[in-house]
């Protein structure tokens, strides 16, 4: 970290994803593997109790800023508020359950010095570090047809493969997008675009900013020297349920996916990626069906999976109906 005098170059803006479960070995691992000089901004929305004093204890230690919002907020407007107190001109956004590697930080910013990047994502694992399973390195995305009915197609380059299993090395290249798990933004990006945008309450709001790079003449860039795990469920801590079902709500998800289409001109046909969010939503039930499954057997874990299939839906859409408002900062802490 920096000296109490001194201006950091790079900021780290953490903010909320999905859970709060990870939270203590994500932030353990920043400090674990960043020996670079950086500012911590960190954004708590509506954390447990638990999770909420342990970050406390660690602002108070460690010296980071700390922002809390007593309710739930949407990762635009946690990522806006966390933009709004960083003072770098790199500015790094990182998702509260994802596990940093040595040497993740400097690659990135190596990366944007060398090749005048405006956005740089590193190498995406899912699951554990070890499984070396890769989640996405780098992305494209094609449009095809005119506007408002274009047709919108986007692929996770060599998702599924696992890291050892390759021949060849993967190289820093120029791609379409990276994803918010972590991303690497220059400061005067958003200076020239302004905020993100926070009618993007749940989706899409990674290819959002990288097509508005790219619409304005910059490029974004994936460099595989940095890797980075995002921690995805299950397993699910019961404490993070309302989060994570609010999170991945049918309202939230429509809602984006509404404003992403009006954005970007693209056919109404992309709207039924909503049943995404719905298949996300069957991790928080997966203790349910596996604790069916070991007391009943395989046969009322397939009833209780019809069930929740027809009924979750229509529970989820009366659970919300709108996103939170923005947030005005109840607890700060350096």
């Amino acid at each position: 970290m920096t000296g109490p005098n001194e201006t950091p170059d790079i900021t780290i803006a953490v903010v909320p994803r999905e859970q709060f479960g990870v939270v203590r070995a994500s932030l353990e691992s920043i400090y674990a593997h960043t020996p670079e000089p950086f500012e911590l901004v960190y954004v708590d929305g509506g954390s447990p109790p638990e999770t909420r004093d342990w970050l406390r204890d660690e602002s108070s230690k460690r010296g980071f800023e700390l922002l809390r919002s007593e309710g739930y907020l949407t990762p635009n407007q946690a990522r806006n508020w966390a933009l709004r107190h960083a003072h770098g001109r790199q500015v790094v956004f990182v998702d509260n359950d994802l596990i940093a590697s040595p040497g993740w930080l400097g690659a990135l910013v190596a990366c944007a010095e060398e090749t005048g990047a405006w956005a740089v994502g590193p190498l995406y694992l899912e699951g554990d570090p070890e499984d070396d399973l890769i989640h996405m390195a780098g992305g494209w995305m094609e449009f095809s047809g005119e506007a408002p009915e274009r047709q919108f197609a986007t692929k996770h380059l060599f998702q599924g493969e696992h890291v050892s299993d390759r021949v060849a090395p993967l190289e820093r290249d120029t791609c379409d997008f990276v994803e918010f798990h972590c991303m690497l933004v220059l400061r005067e990006v958003f200076d020239r675009l302004g905020e993100l945008d926070e009618a993007l309450l749940n989706s899409r709001e990674h290819l959002d900013l990288c097509l508005q790079i790219q619409d304005a003449g910059g490029e974004v860039w994936f460099e595989p020297a940095s890797v980075v795990t995002y921690k995805a469920p299950p397993p699910l801590d019961r404490d993070d349920l309302p989060y994570f079902l609010t999170r991945w709500s049918e309202a939230w998800t429509r809602r984006s996916l509404e404003r992403f289409v009006e954005k970007w001109g693209i056919s109404s046909d992309y709207l039924e990626r909503a049943h995404i969010a719905r298949a996300r939503r069957g991790v928080a039930f997966e203790a349910l069906k596996s604790a069916t499954e070991r007391r009943l057997g395989s046969g009322a874990r397939r009833v209780v999976d019809a069930v929740l299939r027809r009924a979750e839906p229509v529970f989820n859409r009366l659970w919300v109906r709108g996103a939170p408002a923005a947030p005005e900062p109840q607890a700060s802490a350096r």
